[in-house]
């Protein structure tokens, strides 16, 4: 009995590995080439690079104006999550506490909209951005973001909410508490856990997310790191070690958000499964 478990046991592991190993390989190839010159990328992809050779970094900073890029990218984030959160939780709590006809229709059409396929709506959406003049503007480009977000965020919120006791916004209520305070004071600390869940998804698909800022942005000033790395690509010819290292560059922020937060991304993650 103890050797079928050791030896299952063993299987699963060494299923895990592979798993682990053929998710890791095009960005292990990736890291590896980026230290290589375009000659020995082009002669010999799967081989090691014959030395360690930071050129192609300093390049590909220089190029595509890395820390502008960061800042885009932070900014767009930080500026797009928490209208998220803000307005999502905000709704996600009335639409549950108010037990009518027009906030279940309401919420029925946040539903609804998680079905629509993004590729349906792409040339309304961009007629919308033009109509609101939020072309080249990365604030506009927040404000789409959380018009697409908002959605599941509130679904979520919305689950949430229900298992939440009301009777301590009736006791908050009884001591003096507005609807405001209320909410900021005694259910927005409540739903922490579900908050931490949509900040992290939200946040990974803003960050890694090119579609939407190419339609919007068209100022190299705006560009985002995906769109800055975009520019190393020619109609002729592309210089890919470049390519690689911004590749790289692009992913060190997330790597680092994720091991600094694996915990609590993990924790939220769980929870939000669990009670959301």
């Amino acid at each position: 009995m103890k050797r079928r478990r050791l030896l299952a046991d063993w299987l699963v592991y060494t299923a895990l590995t592979l798993a682990a190993l053929f998710t890791l390989f095009p960005l292990l190839m990736a890291l590896m080439n980026s230290f290589k010159t375009n000659g020995q990328l082009l002669t010999d992809v799967v081989g090691l690079p014959q030395s360690i050779r930071f050129d192609n970094y300093v390049r590909t900073w220089n190029k595509m104006h890395y820390l502008r890029s960061l800042g885009n990218n932070l900014y767009l984030t930080v500026v797009s999550v928490s209208l998220i959160v803000l307005l999502s939780a905000l709704a996600g709590w009335r639409l549950c506490r108010t037990k009518t006809r027009l906030s279940a229709f309401l919420f029925s059409l946040f539903v609804f909209s998680m079905l629509i396929p993004f590729s349906s709506i792409m040339i309304p959406l961009y007629r919308v951005v033009l109509a609101l003049k939020l072309k080249n503007s990365l604030l506009g480009l927040s404000f789409v973001y959380t018009g697409l977000g908002v959605s599941m965020a509130i679904f979520l919120y919305h689950g949430f909410v229900k298992g939440i006791p009301l009777e301590l916004e009736e006791a908050a209520a009884i001591d003096g508490c507005n609807m405001r305070q209320t909410f900021f004071q005694i259910v927005m600390p409540m739903l922490t856990p579900i908050t931490a869940t949509i900040v992290i998804t939200n946040a990974l698909w803003i960050w890694n997310d090119f579609l939407l800022p190419l339609m919007v942005i068209s100022k190299n000033e705006q560009y985002t790191l995906l769109l800055s790395t975009n520019t190393l690509f020619g109609q002729y010819s592309s210089d890919w070690t470049a390519i690689l290292s911004a590749l790289i560059l692009a992913a060190v922020p997330v790597v680092i958000f994720y091991a600094f937060f694996q915990r609590r991304i993990l924790e939220g993650i769980a929870d939000g499964a669990v009670k959301g």
